[in-house]
């Protein structure tokens, strides 16, 4: 089973150097397709966490004010900045492989790239608003320390587990449609149950330790730790970097060996 898996692994990442290329164009004709003929492109990337964190930031500051170790314009736009990257990411990969239906059912190559393409769609969305949390940082006088050092760490730990899970939710919604519809109301529940605008350790008792399991908490909290705080990342992001490691492993080796009948399901 061991040599079995190893084989599979070597074939994955084998046939996704061999189609690099075709993974780039994909890429670039979903950002293409992204923002043609919209006035403003990339500056969604940036007007949507400005607005929700212009929304927040009433609430959490007029209207019940909370208690948070920067700013709170600060501290939302972070997480929001964080959270914004794998939610859109999911949202174009849940369709990836149904919106590309004669490609899968008549040419072979990786189905992988569909969801794979709108990751990388998502890290240019995320390094285009990452310039407004520079802007922030700078206004309010936050100069990160030597723990900036930790941030590759953090960002591949994000990508990986959105990877993961996009490939599983691109998977599950070809196989059944209903997916899709029932996405939109777990991603709007787990966001109020990650620490996006609001601090995790202000709800505790039994609640408090289900929403300890999130793995999306921790990442978005190491965000915060080694931009805003100056500290290195919490040992819970240890654990959220072991599982998407696991599922990314697990979500590709099964997409993989399931997509030779993804053309039956079209």
């Amino acid at each position: 089973m061991r040599a079995s898996l190893r084989s599979d692994l070597k074939e994955m990442l084998a046939e996704q150097f061999d189609y690099r290329e075709l993974l780039y164009q994909m890429t670039l004709r979903d950002l293409l397709l992204r923002y043609k003929q919209t006035v403003m492109g990339f500056g969604w990337a940036i007007f949507m966490p400005l607005v929700n964190t212009a929304v927040f930031s009433v609430i959490f500051t007029r209207v019940a004010p909370l208690p948070t170790p920067v700013p709170y314009p600060l501290f939302a736009f972070c997480g929001l900045w964080a959270w914004n990257f794998f939610a859109s990411t999911l949202r174009f990969s849940v369709s990836s492989l149904t919106s590309n239906t004669n490609l899968v059912a008549k040419v072979y190559f990786p189905r992988e790239i569909f969801p794979f393409s709108a990751v990388l769609v998502g890290v240019v969305d995320f390094v285009v608003s990452a310039t407004v949390l520079v802007a922030m940082m700078v206004w309010y006088g936050i100069v990160p320390g030597i723990s900036i050092l930790w941030l590759p760490v953090v960002i591949a730990v994000h990508i990986a587990f959105t990877a993961g899970v996009a490939l599983i939710v691109s998977m599950a919604n070809l196989f059944y449609r209903d997916v899709k519809y029932l996405f939109e109301v777990a991603i709007t529940v787990w966001m109020f149950a990650t620490s996006v605008v609001y601090p995790m350790d202000r709800i505790d008792g039994r609640l408090g330790a289900v929403l300890a399991l999130n793995p999306m908490t921790p990442i978005i909290d190491a965000y915060r730790n080694v931009l805003l705080l100056g500290e290195a990342p919490t040992p819970a992001f240890a654990a959220a970097a072991l599982l998407s490691v696991v599922v990314l492993t697990v979500g590709w080796l099964v997409f993989h060996r399931a997509e030779f009948s993804f053309a039956e399901n079209v």
